[in-house]
């Protein structure tokens, strides 16, 4: 009878974690709203890596960015009783919000931040000297990005490397459509131009 309970008890588990697994944010968080720490993992595990690569695409270093996403994430805890959906906002609108924002407080501080590299993982396969251009390719792209103002590195951060629309992205920073795609334009722009400088002609693949 026993070794009954216990598996019906293993099969009640399992059945409530595809549940979790299953359940969109909004849900999963009216059940971290109640104290569900099952809910509040799942959330974790979809969220953490992709508001790890934003963080980093905002110019937060080596060490920061896990520093930013752990207290993200502990932000959601602790507001998920006061988080609503207005007018039906995703939580991934407010999550990011979240990401930028502590990203933003710590690069305004005076202490020498400095921007990770933006090159993806290599693939072994590739020969040395394509590897080598492809990375200093990423260094210089680092630099120009490192010289826009902070809000259009966040747009672009947003749009070009989260895949956020520009309607998402606006909802993310608090301002209007029509202002995140002008940001985008003078990114764009500016991004060229300093890449020129640097010694990049044409820069195709700029955003």
């Amino acid at each position: 009878m026993r070794r009954r309970s216990i598996v019906d008890a293993n099969v009640r588990g399992a059945s409530v974690q595809s549940l979790l697994d299953g359940a969109t944010d909004e849900d999963l968080m009216e059940r971290v709203s109640a104290g569900d720490r099952a809910a509040f993992a799942v959330l974790v595990r979809r969220h953490a890596a992709r508001a790890l690569a934003l963080a980093r695409r905002l110019g937060c270093g080596a060490g920061e960015d896990e520093d930013i996403v752990q207290e993200a994430m502990v932000r959601v805890w602790r507001a998920a009783e006061r988080w609503n959906p207005d007018g039906g906002a995703r939580f991934t609108t407010w999550f990011h919000r979240i990401v930028l924002n502590l990203c933003l407080d710590r690069r305004r501080r005076p202490a020498g931040l400095t921007l990770e590299e933006i090159a993806e993982p290599e693939a072994p396969e590739r020969p040395a000297p394509q590897r080598i251009a492809e990375r200093q390719t990423a260094d210089l792209l680092s630099q120009a990005l490192d010289g826009l103002p902070e809000r259009q590195r966040a747009a672009v951060a947003l749009c070009y490397y989260d895949d956020h629309t520009a309607a998402e992205a606006a909802a993310v920073m608090g301002v209007t459509t029509g202002a995140v795609e002008q940001m985008l334009t003078r990114a764009r722009r500016a991004l060229r131009g300093r890449l020129q400088t640097l010694g990049v002609m044409g820069a195709e693949w700029v955003p």
